[in-house]
C-alpha cells in the first residue's frame, strides 16, 4: 500500500511540475533573464557599462521586454538593443505577448516572426510551437527562437 501511495505521489508531482518545465522554455537555453542576472553577468553583455547595469538592477523587476528596453533607451540605439537582446532578455509569454514584445526578438525577418507567432495562438505546449514554426524555419532557428519565450 505504501508503494502505491508513493507512486501516486510521484505521478502527481510529475504532473504538477511538467507545466512549469514547459513554461520556462527560454530560461534554460543560455539567455540571461534581465530580472535575475547578476551585476557581473550584466557587465559581460555588449554595450553594458556600470551605469546601465545599475539602471537595470534598480528598475527590476521588469514585467516585459518593453519595460526593460525603456531602462536602456535612449542611451542605446536599436541596433545595440538587438545585440543586448541576444544575451539578456525578459522572456515573453507567447500566448499574450504584444506585437512590440514579439518584434523585439532579434530576427532576420521580424514581421514574419510576428505573423507566424500570432497565427498559431494559443500554444498549449512547446511541441505545437516547434511543429508550427518548423514549417517556416529549420530546427536550429526554431530552437534559437525558443530562447525568448515562455508559455505561462
Amino acid at each position: 500500500m505504501n508503494r502505491l501511495k508513493a507512486m501516486l505521489a510521484i505521478g502527481a508531482l510529475a504532473m504538477a511540475v511538467a507545466p512549469l518545465i514547459h513554461a520556462q522554455i527560454g530560461k534554460s537555453q543560455g539567455l540571461l533573464d534581465a530580472n535575475r542576472a547578476t551585476q557581473q553577468e550584466l557587465m559581460s553583455v555588449p554595450h553594458m557599462n556600470a551605469d546601465y547595469v545599475k539602471a537595470i538592477i534598480d528598475k527590476r523587476p521588469f514585467a516585459n521586454v518593453t519595460e526593460f528596453a525603456a531602462a536602456l533607451t535612449p542611451a542605446l540605439t536599436k541596433a545595440q538593443l538587438t545585440e543586448v537582446y541576444g544575451k539578456v532578455f525578459v522572456h515573453l509569454n507567447l500566448n499574450t505577448a504584444t506585437d512590440d514584445e514579439i518584434l523585439s526578438i532579434p530576427a532576420a525577418q521580424p514581421n514574419r516572426v510576428l505573423r507566424e507567432f500570432k497565427e498559431y495562438r494559443p500554444y498549449a505546449d512547446i511541441e505545437k510551437f516547434r511543429r508550427e514554426m518548423g514549417k517556416y524555419w529549420d530546427a536550429k532557428e526554431v530552437k534559437r527562437l525558443e530562447r525568448y519565450i515562455t508559455l505561462n
